[in-house]
């Protein structure tokens, strides 16, 4: 809230600017949610009234490089500021519909056309800087966002302008797990029937958009699970992401799983994923949470009779192929988590079986150049973690066993039983993390954490005996390949080997 507050003090030139010309700039949408919310905004939306779009555009020009980035929306940006300077206006129906700014228009009506009341508050900015300790007084309200917020309720304001957009659907999905709130019966009813296509075209949503709210639902939540199993509530599961849906009922072994089928395991292991504090770039947590998503798609088609889910790393690169391509056209992206689908077991394997130093800088060659050792660790922690008496990334609750045991008449036995299961719980967890640890200090050690070790033997080391072409390549290969089954790291014996 406070990083909010300093941005809009340095604002306050602009502002002052705007103020003076007779104009009203409201702060709109999410960033007065965030607010409220106590949450970090980097993007503010300002909504200015009572000025034209060429009026505004000559006033923010004085604070830097202005660009028009919607022209038939009005939204203007400053270079360097992360400010969207919009106009209000009113929107026919349709995902792209025909817009009509109008400066004089209530905020009231300005505000109608968002698509939940957490998102139609607003703030007048001549007001925020003297009400700093007490915003809420000043906030405007008209649909009972406040409240919806208090109550952890998602709530539409206009039905039909709601449906025009297909994209709402997923905004409500990543609405629902990033703020921990419970669509209401009217708008899980209109989701449930609503239409994946633009009611004005015919055409379905780009995947691009789609894949926007799906990289909030991953990034943002601190339980990604509640959007998916917000769809499997409302009965839409199936027919949008119908490789998740897959995952009901698929039995695992109890011993390993005592958690449940398939699609509880992946639940528990992307909220898992999305609470680690071990990521370097907030795209490499997308990567993983994303690749945990996928990893188990193989296993309704290979599960047999006695529950062996022999192979099903090879056979969800497929079905995990054929899901990221309905959201993404990043061939990269989708290299890297069919690599990490088709490589997960693998840490395990390696420090099961006690495998070489050999064994684990081939695999390291065979993930480059798309994901890394790391990566992979990071994936096998978080399914292993997935698996640890993990409900939606609660823990087993003892006092609230303690009390129904009191009630019951039965208060040391189920006491115990809880205590002993948090013990339980906690020694798995803790030798999950050594298992890893002990991984990382091996890949680290062999300085394979991010990449595949470096041939010693180049090209320019045997230019004195072979000419460029295929033979060197051979040549090469082969010296690569005697540094990494047997560990050979002097440039001359290697040399020496392979010429002769």
């Amino acid at each position: 809230m406070e990083n909010l507050f300093k941005i809009i003090k340095k604002l306050n030139p602009i502002l002052k600017e705007i103020i003076n010309n007779g104009s009203v700039p409201y702060l709109v949408g999410g960033s007065v949610r965030d607010l409220v919310l106590n949450l970090e905004t980097k993007d503010l939306d300002i909504e200015v009234h009572k000025i034209s779009i060429k009026d505004l555009e000559k006033i923010l020009k004085k604070f830097g490089h202005v660009r028009l980035v919607g022209q038939k929306f009005g939204v203007l940006k400053i270079d360097g500021i992360n400010v969207d300077w919009s106009l209000p206006r009113k929107d026919s129906i349709g995902r792209k519909p025909k817009v009509i700014i109008k400066k004089d228009i209530s905020i009231k009506d300005a505000l109608v056309r968002r698509d939940l009341t957490i998102n139609a508050m607003a703030i007048d900015l001549r007001e925020l800087l003297k009400n700093k300790n007490n915003f809420k007084k000043i906030i405007i309200d008209p649909f009972g966002g406040l409240k919806d917020i208090k109550n952890k309720k998602l709530r539409v304001i206009d039905a039909n302008f709601f449906v025009q957009d297909p994209l709402r659907l997923f905004r409500v999905m990543q609405f629902a797990a990033r703020f921990n709130m419970a669509p209401d019966k009217n708008l899980n009813n209109i989701c449930k029937t609503m239409s994946l296509q633009d009611p004005a075209t015919g055409k379905l949503i780009s995947r691009e958009r789609i894949f926007d709210e799906i990289k909030k639902l991953l990034l943002k939540s601190k339980q990604p699970s509640i959007g998916f199993r917000w769809l499997l509530k409302i009965n839409r599961l199936k027919d949008i992401f119908p490789e998740i849906y897959n995952l009901i009922g698929v039995k695992q072994k109890k011993e390993y799983h005592p958690e449940g089928d398939v699609f509880e395991h992946t639940m528990q292991c992307i909220d898992v994923a999305a609470n680690l504090d071990i990521y370097e770039t907030e795209n490499e947590k997308f990567l993983i949470i994303l690749a945990l998503l996928c990893h188990d798609f193989g296993k309704p088609k290979v599960t047999d009779k006695n529950l062996s889910a022999i192979g099903h790393e090879k056979e969800g690169v497929e079905i995990a192929k054929k899901f990221l391509k309905r959201i993404t056209r990043d061939k990269n992206l989708i290299n890297s988590v069919c690599k990490l689908v088709l490589y997960h077991m693998q840490p395990a394997q390696l420090l099961k079986s006690n495998a070489k130093i050999s064994a684990y800088k081939r695999l390291a060659i065979k993930l480059a150049t798309d994901i890394n050792m790391k990566q992979l660790g990071i994936v096998w922690l978080a399914d292993n973690l997935g698996r640890v008496a993990y409900r939606s990334g609660r823990r087993f609750d003892t006092p609230r066993v303690v009390r129904h045991s009191a009630r019951t008449g039965s208060l040391k036995k189920h006491a115990v039983q809880a205590l002993s299961s948090r013990a339980r719980t906690r020694d798995l967890e803790n030798k999950i993390i050594s298992e890893f640890k002990q991984y990382l200090k091996i890949i680290k050690n062999l300085n394979i954490e991010t990449g595949p070790e470096k041939p010693i033997l180049l090209g320019r080391d045997i230019l004195d005996k072979v000419k460029p072409g295929p033979q060197m390549g051979k040549i090469l290969k082969c010296a690569y390949k005697i540094q990494i089954e047997e560990g050979v790291k002097d440039k001359e014996t290697l040399k020496k080997r392979v010429l002769k």
